[in-house]
């Protein structure tokens, strides 16, 4: 059985910042491109940053580079999200995705999903 566990969210101030952990299990993670998108209350779900299986192809959405940066550990079965200056905008629950073709940011191509961790970013 797949599981992707989130952790690290949180409240915090504008201006600060977080690092998100997705804990992978229950498939060969070191063939699995992964993703972070989030979803805010009354909006779609949107991508947020991709990594692939190898770690050397990243990418981000425009509103997100340069402020966050996606990593991944494949011998912990693990990938990052480090938030830094946060944005009140950036409120949202963050989740994880597995995904066996490539780097995107189509969420319908990822395979498996985590539950999300809450991220609230107070002015």
């Amino acid at each position: 059985q797949v599981q992707l566990v989130e952790s690290g969210g949180g409240l915090v101030q504008a201006g600060g910042s977080l690092r998100l952990s997705c804990a992978a299990s229950g498939l060969t993670f070191r063939s699995y491109a992964m993703g972070w998108f989030r979803q805010a209350p009354g909006k779609e779900r949107e991508f947020v940053a991709a990594i692939s299986s190898s770690g050397s192809i990243t990418d981000y959405a425009d509103s997100m580079k340069g402020r966050f940066t996606i990593s991944r550990d494949n011998a912990k079965n693990t990938v990052y999200l480090q938030m830094n200056s946060l944005k009140p905008e950036d409120t949202a629950i963050y989740s994880c995705a597995a995904n066996r073709q490539v780097v995107t940011r189509a969420s319908r191509a990822y395979d498996y999903w985590g539950q999300g961790t809450q991220v609230t970013v107070s002015s």
